[in-house]
């Protein structure tokens, strides 16, 4: 997803992903170049917040860039997640495995 393209936000996705970054509402509205009153009003919305769409834009693209990912309704309601931080421990493979790293 692109922050780039025209997605909407759910006051509970802003929520959710400034709790996931421990971020005030001062530091999204810092990075998003937006202010405290215009994330706040966001915020308190139920469903996708009315703001205009760049300000969604620069709210999406700051969360994006501090490493979240605001997942769509996809059957399952709107979410978010932190992105993975570099590839994935697939740990030891059983024909690696030894009596000195077996613990």
């Amino acid at each position: 997803m692109q922050s780039n393209d025209f997605k909407t936000i759910t006051g509970a996705q802003l929520r959710a992903a400034r709790a996931l970054l421990r971020w005030s509402a001062e530091d999204l509205a810092e990075s998003s170049s937006l202010g405290v009153a215009t994330i706040r009003r966001g915020e308190a919305q139920d469903g996708p917040i009315s703001a205009t769409p760049a300000n969604i834009r620069a709210m999406r693209t700051a969360l994006e860039k501090a490493g979240v990912q605001l997942i769509p309704e996809n059957g399952g309601g709107p979410g978010v997640r932190l992105k993975r931080q570099g590839p994935p421990d697939e740990g030891i493979r059983p024909s690696e495995l030894t009596s000195e790293n077996d613990g």
